[in-house]
Formats: structure tokens, C-alpha cells, sequence
């Protein structure tokens, strides 16, 4: 409390972090049942036109319902969508 004074008393913010910041990682190193939040998405062209419709766009909120061989199963927007593991590293989480 004391240090919150001092710290308005400088003009200095108060915030607090109250965890570790999340690394941003590709989707891929997600596993069955987390959710992240779509930071960016690295791709061009149709494929990334394409992405988009999807919901995968930054700020929108991604769960992992399964994965087998590198495959995935995950929700956005309400959807399920299929991604091959090409695409899905191509997606980038925290």
C-alpha cells in the first residue's frame, strides 16, 4: 500500500502483473483441452483470406479439442475446424 502512494505520489503507474506474461507460441505446441488467444497469423494469399472467414483472427479465443499425428480439432467462433500441422504452426498463440 505504501509503495502504491509513493509510486501515484511519482506519477508512476501501479499496475501489477499477477502472473508470468505468456509466451507466444504456435498453436502446435498447444495440447487437447487449452484455450490461447490468437495473437497473428503467418501466412499470405488465400490461405490466410481463408483463416480469417474461419475466425482466426487476432484477439479471437482458441481451444484444442483433440490432436492426433500433428493434426488438429480446434474451436473458434463456436466452429470446429480441422488444421493439418502445416497450418496450425502457421497460427500463433499465447
Amino acid at each position: 500500500m505504501m509503495q502504491e502512494a509513493m509510486a501515484m505520489d511519482k506519477g508512476m503507474s501501479t499496475a501489477t502483473v499477477t502472473g508470468p506474461s505468456m509466451a507466444q507460441m504456435p498453436l502446435t505446441f498447444m495440447k487437447t483441452g487449452e484455450t490461447g488467444t490468437v495473437v497473428k497469423v503467418r501466412e499470405k494469399g488465400d490461405v490466410l483470406h481463408h483463416l480469417e472467414n474461419l475466425g482466426f483472427v487476432a484477439g479471437a479465443e482458441v481451444k484444442v479439442v483433440s490432436e492426433q499425428a500433428g493434426n488438429f480439432i480446434v474451436e473458434v467462433k463456436g466452429a470446429q475446424v480441422a488444421l493439418n500441422k502445416q497450418v496450425a504452426q502457421r497460427i500463433i498463440t499465447r
